[in-house]
């Protein structure tokens, strides 16, 4: 890299210690930038109305080059499959958490569903992907990963409602409605959320609304 010098090509004696002293830009740690690009783009998907991201404006918005997010990631799918991961992840642990301190039944499900809910709203960006609206125009798998996300915890809450509540002629099949009920519900709660510019909480009413449903 070349520096610009007065006309005799040496700096003054001060002019070089300012230079000598000047900081130097710091590179980003191994993973540091990778999350900076994630963050950044959960955080253009919190923008209400915000329309299909492009990596020319993520690459504004971060202020390096397409090149340089492509360093990273292989393609924008890859992208949105880090929040995706994200998602899961977060998602998950709340389903295991809540089913290690209270017992199966209508409560363990309620108690879940108000953590999922309630991650949706403190994170805009992230219920947008789990909607599905920020998936639309991108790669299917996306969707289909969402998709199963929802299934597999449709099938926690039907084997919760079905080990923990009222006995009755038809324990699975009743466990099975009343589990794809409450992911539908849930579903709806984060798709007005989105669709509202984030102005309709999910957690709204909510302990009133499970109590309907259970």
């Amino acid at each position: 890299m070349t520096t610009e010098t007065n006309s005799e090509n040496n700096l003054p004696d001060d002019d070089a210690t300012v230079a000598a002293e000047a900081p130097t830009r710091k590179r980003p740690k191994p993973g540091e930038r990778r999350l900076q690009i994630l963050q950044t783009l959960a955080g253009m998907l919190e923008q209400p109305g915000a329309e299909r991201i492009t990596t020319a404006a993520l690459s504004a918005k971060l202020g390096v080059s397409e090149a340089a997010l492509y360093r990273h990631f292989a393609s924008k799918a890859q992208m949105f499959e880090g929040l995706i991961d994200f998602v899961e992840q977060s998602v998950f642990a709340f389903v295991r958490q809540i089913a290690d301190r209270e017992p199966a039944g209508p409560a363990q499900v309620a108690r879940t569903i108000a953590l999922i809910l309630q991650f949706a709203e403190k994170n805009p960006g992230m219920a947008r992907v789990m909607t599905g609206d920020a998936l639309v125009f991108e790669n299917e798998r996306l969707q289909e990963r969402m998709n199963l996300l929802f299934d597999k915890l449709e099938s926690a809450f039907k084997q919760s409602l079905r080990d923990g509540g009222p006995q009755s002629d038809t324990p699975t099949v009743d466990a099975q409605v009343t589990a794809s009920l409450l992911v539908a519900f849930m579903m709806g709660r984060m798709q007005r959320f989105a669709r509202s510019g984030f102005k309709r909480l999910p957690s709204e009413n909510l302990q009133a609304s499970l109590a309907r449903v259970l």
